[in-house]
């Protein structure tokens, strides 16, 4: 587990282009051999250097004597009554969970990004783990690929969407987020549209390189439009305030392609009701979004010792989607998956890291 991909230069995955041709080079290949190990990598997904035959034996004993691809399986799955499967893989002393979401016309990854989460938000069981480190790229992309062929091997459907929504802040780690969304983006890597990927985030200064430096949809995850209100559950408003992240957002084009939603997760009384409804709508006026309304999963409060948040009744969550769709901003419930694994939107908390 590294910031830095300079610190794991003996492990292949998550390299770029130009670093897989330096590899080619110091264990004496042609410079052209770095788009071969790129294509092995990234399109054919090896896990050995005897798969890559394209390559002189001695170029590959060289290659397997100083480096490793760095791909692993991952330790444990649960599966949820619903389909959704939730992995654990070991990273390096610390442990993090990726979820497979399968739908009828698409597969969905939930990436994490960090070993546990710094943002403390108080209603999320990934924030009880406290921070462990960050992920390199190769530890982002190993969840990609490794899962993407588990459901090829079940005979489920291959991944076509990522979400960058798992475990930790994803700006808080940019450095080796946009180097695994280069590499998927990339015709020499996986070559996936930036428009299959989504990256979340609470709202932190380092969003606005992302927006400058991807093409990647953005979720911000707002759950309350009054910044006073929101500092309460949220941390990192004192960082970056909502009326900031919506002000920067409001800077860039998304009539196009790309999207920015916000998540909103409901709780009774607390910022469900007509007045929390009515300043989204003034803070969100004038810029092309769409909100996505969160059930709470009931039960968090079991692995916290203080703090309760009662969901938001179907009924009223029905009227909060109803009005904000009828004053111009699209809006969905979105359906709960996973929640009996402990899969679903903030649940990510395994008992290797957070002691019963």
């Amino acid at each position: 587990m590294t910031n830095d991909q300079s610190l794991m230069t003996n492990v292949l995955l998550g390299m770029t282009l130009s670093e897989l041709q330096e590899v080619a080079l110091s264990v004496g290949l042609q410079k052209f051999a770095g788009k071969q190990l790129a294509e092995w990598i990234y399109v054919r997904r090896v896990t050995s250097f005897e798969q890559m035959t394209n390559i002189s034996l001695k170029g590959r004993e060289a290659l397997q004597a100083r480096y490793t691809i760095g791909r692993h399986a991952p330790v444990r799955e649960a599966v949820s009554v619903d389909g959704t499967r939730k992995y654990l893989f070991a990273v390096g002393e610390q442990f993090i969970e990726s979820v497979y979401i399968p739908e009828e016309d698409r597969a969905t990854l939930c990436v994490s990004t960090q070993a546990g989460c710094k943002m403390g938000c108080r209603f999320c069981m990934t924030g009880t783990l406290g921070f462990h480190g960050q992920l390199s790229a190769a530890e982002i992309l190993n969840q990609i690929f490794e899962i993407d062929q588990l459901a090829l091997t079940n005979n489920q459907s291959p991944l076509t969407n990522l979400v960058f929504m798992g475990e930790g802040e994803p700006m808080d780690n940019l450095d080796q987020v946009l180097r695994a969304l280069d590499i998927m983006t990339a015709p020499y890597g996986a070559a996936w549209s930036p428009k299959r990927i989504t990256v979340s985030t609470v709202g932190i200064p380092a969003m606005k390189r992302f927006l400058d430096e991807s093409e990647c949809h953005l979720a911000v995850s707002m759950h309350n439009p009054f910044a006073s209100e929101r500092a309460t559950i949220m941390p990192a408003e004192k960082l970056m305030s909502i009326t900031d992240v919506v002000a920067l957002l409001k800077r860039y084009d998304w009539s196009h392609q790309r999207r920015v939603s916000f998540e909103y997760i409901c709780w009774g009384g607390q910022n469900d009701s007509m007045r929390h409804v009515k300043e989204i709508l003034r803070l969100l006026k004038g810029l092309n979004c769409r909100v996505n309304l969160i059930r709470f999963h009931e039960g968090v409060e079991d692995i916290k010792t203080d703090r309760h948040f009662p969901g938001s009744d179907e009924k009223q969550m029905e009227f909060l989607r109803d009005y904000l769709t009828a004053n111009g901003i699209t809006t969905t419930i979105r359906k709960s998956r996973g929640e009996d694994i402990l899969a679903a939107c903030g649940m990510l908390v395994n008992d290797l890291q957070h002691p019963a």
